[in-house]
């Protein structure tokens, strides 16, 4: 089985996508999530899964940055994800993790992408642009933000949308069903890197 640390700064709803998805269920294991806000309501959900939170930041127990990768290679993990977490990455934890950390995006990149573009942020950028269509980008995760290679994209009309409100309600659909299928190519051993671009072979 895939061991799957998750990473968190909101409400959750894509890490209960993840542990939620059956056909997941017996290809991974959410050993930790992770969080830089010990409030994370996304931890409720990881508790009542019986799974183990962890808090990065300063103070007690909570995990300093620096001590962020001993953490992590403690857990023997072979997939980092990031399901709406804000904070970027340390280097060395990007450096040891590489092609082994994935992020889920509310556009589709690399159009509203980088530093403040995450959420209604994205979502409020997208609307005024008028753009007719948005989606979900899942990628690779470098030392940028969100400038990684691309692993899967999924497009949402949103041509005749009245709020940018209504443009995360569509996206956080296409965010639950991407995610979830881009972790289980994972774990089948189907993403591959060929000629500098993500390949998901069926």
């Amino acid at each position: 089985m895939l061991r799957v640390a998750v990473f968190v700064s909101g409400r959750g709803s894509n890490l209960k996508a993840i542990l939620t998805h059956t056909d997941l269920a017996n290809l991974i294991k959410v050993i930790a999530v992770f969080s830089d806000k010990s409030d994370c309501a996304a931890f409720e959900i990881a508790k009542s899964f019986g799974i183990e939170t962890k808090v990065i930041g300063k103070g007690e127990n909570k995990i300093d940055t620096a001590d962020l990768l001993s953490v992590l290679k403690s857990y023997n993990l072979d997939l980092i994800v990031l399901a709406g977490y804000l904070k970027l990455i340390p280097l060395d934890v990007v450096k040891h993790f590489e092609n082994r950390i994935i992020n889920i995006h509310p556009a589709l990149l690399p159009s509203f992408g980088g530093k403040g573009m995450y959420g209604m942020n994205v979502h409020n950028a997208v609307f005024n642009s008028s753009a007719k269509v948005s989606g979900a980008t899942v990628h690779f995760v470098d030392p940028e933000y969100d400038r990684g290679k691309i692993i899967a994209q999924r497009c949402v009309d949103i041509s005749d949308v009245k709020s940018p409100e209504e443009i995360a309600e569509r996206v956080l659909k296409i965010e639950h069903q991407l995610l979830p299928e881009v972790i289980k190519a994972f774990a089948e051993n189907k993403i591959k890197i060929e000629d500098n671009r993500v390949v998901i072979k069926s």
